[in-house]
């Protein structure tokens, strides 16, 4: 998605604890001058937020009872009252800051004007936490020499915690860019679960990230247990699903079950597997979507085609299973026989 952040209008910083530790919080009073420094903190933002997965408020039967959603709705439609909604943005994170792994820190709260998401001009809210300080070293130049101090301060290539909320999609929960690089044990989730409580959004990164997470698990756990196929013939369809999120533009499950599975048994398991999966994982993967690049680019990793043989050797099949055989010899020894036109 095409997304372009240029300009801050108003922020705020305030200072939240740990609440287990009875840190407290402190906060401004008036918002913060933050001219000499706007270059730096919109560059902080761009290199924190890749724009490839995206998130949405939600709230069980209601979602204005979702308190962020609330603050942001609310700052959104009067910007003015920057101070007082991101004073009880920090409240609300203290209350949620209880798990011995939240560390206190700085929370920014920024307004941004004209932003550009796809085609549309909107506005966005920046909520920013910075919990670890970076060191750093500052040469004074004196008439003689120089002096040399070290200061600490905030590193602007990394962002701790972060979300941009874009005005748009609101009634679905405006769209959410989310960053959490810190405390990424499921205890010390509170930014994501309990803070912002958020969740994916079901656009296509989010159910192609799904369906080759499922595809993988499908045909290396359940194919090999329920019908008998050669490590060659799962390595073929792992290879071929792979090649169709890469060569296709849209998914749908009758599609890819001629043009990858074929046999309408295991076609049948999969559509069986597919639902069990789903109850499990505890998310639903539509039947058809539109496919991403960016997602079928980073899932690609795990679609590792790998014969182990013993402890000796690895065989990396990457196309055609007709061009590897498997045989056992006289003696009873196990054989591979691979054929190739170049060696490299």
């Amino acid at each position: 998605m095409k997304i372009s952040i240029e300009h801050i209008k108003k922020m705020a910083i305030h200072y939240v604890g740990n609440k287990s530790r009875g840190e407290g919080v402190k906060f401004s009073q008036v918002e913060t001058d933050f001219q000499n420094a706007e270059t730096s903190i919109l560059q902080q933002a761009k290199n924190a937020f890749n724009f490839d997965q995206f998130h949405e408020f939600f709230y069980t039967h209601n979602i204005s009872l979702n308190p962020l959603y609330s603050f942001v709705e609310t700052l959104f439609s009067d910007n003015e009252r920057l101070i007082e909604v991101s004073q009880s943005i920090v409240s609300h994170l203290y209350d949620q800051s209880t798990h011995a792994k939240v560390k206190s820190g700085e929370l920014y709260v920024l307004y941004f004007k004209d932003c550009l998401v796809e085609d549309e001009i909107t506005d966005a809210i920046g909520i920013f936490k910075s919990e670890n300080k970076d060191s750093f070293l500052k040469v004074n130049p004196l008439p003689d020499s120089f002096e040399i101090e070290s200061l600490q301060g905030i590193n602007i290539n990394k962002l701790d915690k972060g979300c941009l909320i874009f005005n748009t999609n609101k009634e679905n929960g405006y769209l959410v860019s989310v960053v959490d690089n810190t405390n990424k044990t499921n205890e010390a989730q509170y930014w994501i679960n309990d803070f912002l409580h958020v969740r994916p959004r079901k656009d296509g990164f989010y159910n192609t990230q799904n369906a080759m997470s499922l595809c993988k698990k499908f045909i290396s756990e359940e194919l090999p247990t329920k019908f008998n196929i050669s490590k060659t013939e799962q390595a073929n369809y792992l290879n071929k699903s792979v090649d169709f999120f890469k060569e296709e533009k849209t998914f749908e499950i009758e599609d890819f079950s001629k043009k990858v599975i074929h046999d309408p048994e295991i076609t049948e398991s999969f559509k069986s597997y597919k639902n069990r999966f789903e109850k499990e994982q505890g998310f639903e993967i539509a039947d058809n979507f539109s496919i991403s690049e960016t997602a079928t680019k980073k899932q690609s990793r795990i679609f590792k085609s790998v014969l182990k043989l013993d402890k000796n050797f690895h065989i990396y099949i990457h196309g055609d299973k007709e061009l590897i055989e498997k045989g056992i010899d006289e003696g009873g020894k196990k054989f591979y026989k691979i054929y190739y036109k170049e060696e490299s």
